[in-house]
């Protein structure tokens, strides 16, 4: 069977979903650049408010194909690092959407299954799945952004002990320490992504673009600078019409309906 993404709407949300069967759902090329160019298709449509992430079945992502790499090492490194090189882009893209993004794992997210969701803005698991690094356990280094995002998210024993050891951590463990932001029931974790895409989706889309934006930007930025930066959002949302609106509403104890 043909590795793809596969898209579908649900209400404001598109959700893409990693079909790779005969693999578990295992990463490649032709999923890199599908995913760009969802998330490229997504960003141009007003309708979609936030993508969803997911895996087909049972299981989020095991990462890379093993027997791809395997093959890959009797070409030349180009190769690899030109497939590395569409991971990269994908990862970025998802950083630089200015929409929210949400994994939704079942099962187990694996290698640069694990790196995709953290490169996604939030991160919903069912109560079991599990998580792993699982690079060291096949004698390579990671990708996808994982040390980066590790490193941002954990202390940097936690993140070393993640990627050195490559063992599994369980969703319940990332959700004590704030890596995954919600728990949900095996089986429900694409439900209750959808729930709270579906409260994101109901807030000012360019105040959600400003915060990402923001987030991004902290960890590069001085103080100075990023008090500037939170400036400028500020006084371009004010004067945005869905501050009128969000403002309006707010004083008179009304749902706001955002463009």
């Amino acid at each position: 069977m043909t590795a793809e993404i596969k898209s579908t709407s649900h209400g404001r949300t598109m959700v893409l979903t990693l079909s790779n069967p005969e693999h578990r759902n295992a990463l490649g090329p032709e999923m890199y650049a599908a995913g760009v160019e969802a998330l490229s298709v997504a960003e141009g449509n007003g309708e979609v408010r936030s993508v969803v992430i997911t895996g087909e079945g049972a299981i989020f992502c095991a990462g890379g194909n093993l027997q791809r790499l395997q093959a890959n090492r009797q070409r030349p490194p180009e190769i690899q690092a030109q497939s590395i090189e569409g991971l990269h882009s994908w990862i970025e893209a998802i950083r630089t959407f200015p929409k929210p993004v949400i994994a939704a794992v079942e099962g187990a997210a694996a290698g640069a299954g694990f790196s995709l969701a953290l490169a996604c803005d939030l991160i919903v698991a069912a109560d079991d799945a599990v998580f792993v690094m699982a690079y060291s356990n096949v004698a390579l280094s990671p990708d996808g952004g994982a040390s980066w995002g590790l490193s941002h998210a954990l202390p940097r024993q936690l993140a070393t002990e993640l990627l050195m050891c490559g063992e599994r951590i369980g969703a319940a463990r990332l959700h004590e320490l704030g890596v995954v932001n919600r728990l949900a029931p095996r089986a429900g974790a694409l439900d209750s992504a959808l729930a709270l895409a579906d409260q994101l989706n109901g807030r000012a889309p360019n105040v959600l673009a400003s915060i990402k934006d923001l987030i991004n930007e902290a960890p590069g930025a001085t103080l100075t600078r990023h008090l500037a930066s939170e400036r400028d959002h500020f006084v371009l949302n004010l004067h945005h019409v869905n501050a009128g609106v969000g403002i309006a509403a707010f004083l008179a104890k009304q749902r706001p309906t955002y463009e």
